[in-house]
């Protein structure tokens, strides 16, 4: 997964300005204790943060 069409999806679930702040705000044990951004700076695939994403918050199947 590109990093574009992951933040797309990022935007449509949470809508831009949230999906800003999600990214950057919100820390997630299933990244090892990193938020978004940060997962993505340590090397983690944008398919992996996808992933873990989807299934903290739930995302609907139509949008995973």
């Amino acid at each position: 997964m590109r990093l574009t069409v992951f933040w797309e999806r990022m935007a449509d679930h949470f809508g831009a300005a949230y999906a800003d702040s999600f990214a950057r705000d919100h820390v997630m044990s299933e990244l090892g204790g990193r938020t978004v951004n940060e997962a993505l700076a340590a090397g983690w695939s944008a398919k992996e943060v996808w992933r873990v994403v989807c299934a903290v918050m739930e995302v609907p199947r139509d949008k995973r």
